[in-house]
């Protein structure tokens, strides 16, 4: 099983479309400070004896569901705005923030952003995004693999989308995990209407709604995992 981090910001370079100016983030900006390599753990799996599917007769209700995402993602944005600044201001050397700032800044002041903006705090949505899903479509890992787990960031909506059409089961978390855990998602699923379009399975509240439920305790194999990040460093990775 191979576990591949594909780093969405790694990519944007390559995605975006030649500018008339170059894009420069001033070296004033950032420290000159080396970013740290991560280990990455080769399974995700565990095991359980209690099953716990999401019903399918039970009748969605889409106007609540939405109005409570909405609400929990506002207090979740409010909570790690503070906990950011609190973690800024008490770090000795706070390079992480400073480069995440420096990148949100950088996209909203030069325009490359996309919905949802502002982009501070998140995983930011850059433009052709879509490219570069595509791109990562091309690689023989993608292919190769059978489930596949992928963040729910509005970036990765068509990595999400190339998942479900070539016919692979997605693993996806609810945003922020304050809905729900983990769901599967795969288009020749009982309860998903024939006629139903995969991209109305790609967001949060389709993976609410027509997705199995998944626990912690479950056993599953993760042959592919896709995140986001704000930056990453071009030499390490990391």
């Amino acid at each position: 099983m191979l576990l591949l981090n594909i780093y969405i910001a790694l990519i944007t370079l390559s995605c975006l479309p030649p500018p008339s100016t170059a894009y420069t983030i001033p070296q004033s900006h950032l420290f000159p400070t080396r970013l740290p390599s991560r280990g990455h753990h080769s399974r995700f799996s565990a095991t359980n004896t209690n099953n716990e599917n999401t019903p399918s007769d039970t009748t969605f209700d889409e106007t609540g569901y939405e109005t409570d995402r909405l609400a929990k993602d506002a207090i979740a944005m409010d909570e790690m705005k503070k906990v950011a600044d609190e973690e800024y201001a008490r770090l000795r050397t706070p390079w992480k923030w400073r480069i995440r700032r420096s990148v949100w800044d950088f996209m909203e002041e030069n325009d490359i952003a996309q919905f949802p903006r502002p982009v501070h705090h998140r995983i930011p949505n850059f433009l052709n995004a879509d490219l570069a899903a595509e791109n990562l479509a091309t690689l023989p890992e993608f292919q190769s693999a059978t489930l596949v787990k992928v963040n729910p960031d509005t970036p990765q909506r068509r990595v999400r989308h190339l998942v479900l059409s070539s016919n692979k089961t997605l693993l996806t978390p609810q945003p922020r995990l304050r809905t729900g855990f983990f769901s599967t998602l795969h288009k020749n699923n009982d309860n998903i209407p024939p006629a139903l379009p995969i991209e109305a399975l790609t967001n949060s509240k389709g993976a609410a709604q027509y997705g199995k439920s998944v626990t912690l305790y479950e056993s599953y194999n993760v042959d592919l995992v896709v995140v986001g990040s704000t930056a990453v460093c071009p030499k390490t990775g990391a």
